[in-house]
């Protein structure tokens, strides 16, 4: 599937969705949602994402954490269940192997897969828009999810191109959904959950850029967006992600939304999560709606602060 002069989209239907940048060839993503290890509670992700370049900015399954993978929607901890993947966090105890506590997002059908040139980019727009269902280790229904994934301004210009991931979580369940993190049942300073980006392993001791601040020091932060950038293996260069908040998700909480909190690590590996439970758990209430947006701008090369703040700026939601 291709518009004119538009992104081009191939689905390889029951695996995954590859959308590509046509002048180059680079496959700028792919979307897969092929069920995998129980254990490590399987759920549609991202991965590989690649710059304009071709260089590949996420990670998949590795050595520490199998249940990490590329640019993924999780929750580490829900109402007793954990649909993170991996081990789970018990206060006093750390993290123990809890398989009756690992849960799964599955895919239900996609209402949309298109691309268009209409966006007057001239390298146009894709969209991935998908239904799921959230279930604990039982399988019974807890949630259901609605999820939109958009590619759009790419622009061989600045070397950089945005997606931007929009989740409608409603609660399915008689009794309200929990959401939390290994934070709020007791662990200092690990408030992960929602959605989660892991670099490559060439990026551990990255640099962490926010709009006032700069280093690990903005982990459990809050700010309307965050930059990672990092150093490629194999090939010359780095490459920068841009996390940022659309305005309705008011990060602060001061418009009455649950207040989001960066989760950020460059040691011992990379990583950036908008944490919509980090310090405080979010109480969803049966038959109500969770919703969330956020965009991640890929780059070429390292950008400054300032770079950034222009771009985001120049893209306004």
């Amino acid at each position: 599937m291709t518009a004119p002069d538009g992104l081009r989209i191939v689905h390889a239907h029951g695996d995954r969705i590859t959308i590509t940048e046509p002048t180059t060839g680079v496959e700028l993503l792919s979307y897969v949602y092929a069920p995998e290890a129980a254990w490590e509670a399987p759920k549609p992700y991202l991965h590989p994402l690649r710059t304009l370049a071709g260089n590949v900015v996420t990670d998949y399954r590795p050595n520490d954490h199998r249940w990490h993978k590329g640019l993924q929607m999780t929750a580490s901890h829900l109402s007793g269940a954990n649909l993170w993947g991996g081990n789970s966090y018990v206060h006093g105890q750390g993290y123990l192997e809890l398989p009756e506590r690992v849960g799964s997002m599955a895919h239900v059908t996609f209402d949309e897969v298109s691309a268009d040139s209409a966006d007057g980019t001239g390298s146009g727009r894709a969209v991935i828009a998908e239904r799921l269902t959230w279930h604990p280790y039982d399988g019974t229904l807890w949630a259901e999810e609605e999820r939109r994934i958009e590619v759009h301004d790419v622009d061989p210009a600045s070397g950089s191109w945005a997606l931007t991931w929009t989740t409608a979580v409603t609660n399915r369940r008689d009794e309200p959904l929990l959401f939390g993190s290994p934070t709020t049942a007791g662990r200092e300073m690990a408030g992960y959950t929602g959605l989660f980006w892991r670099g490559p392993r060439a990026f551990r001791d990255g640099r962490i850029v926010g709009p006032d601040g700069e280093g690990p020091e903005l982990m459990g932060q809050q700010a309307p967006w965050l930059a990672y950038s990092g150093e490629h293996d194999v090939t010359d260069g780095y490459a920068t992600l841009v996390f940022a908040h659309a305005p309705e998700n008011d990060h602060t909480g001061k418009g009455g939304a649950h207040p989001a909190h960066w989760f950020v690590r460059n040691e011992p590996f990379a990583a950036v999560a908008p944490s919509f439970a980090f310090f405080d758990e979010l109480e969803l209430a049966p038959g109500d709606t969770l919703t969330r947006r956020y965009r991640v701008v890929v780059a070429d090369g390292a950008w400054e602060r300032e770079e950034i703040a222009k771009y985001l700026a120049g893209h306004p939601w």
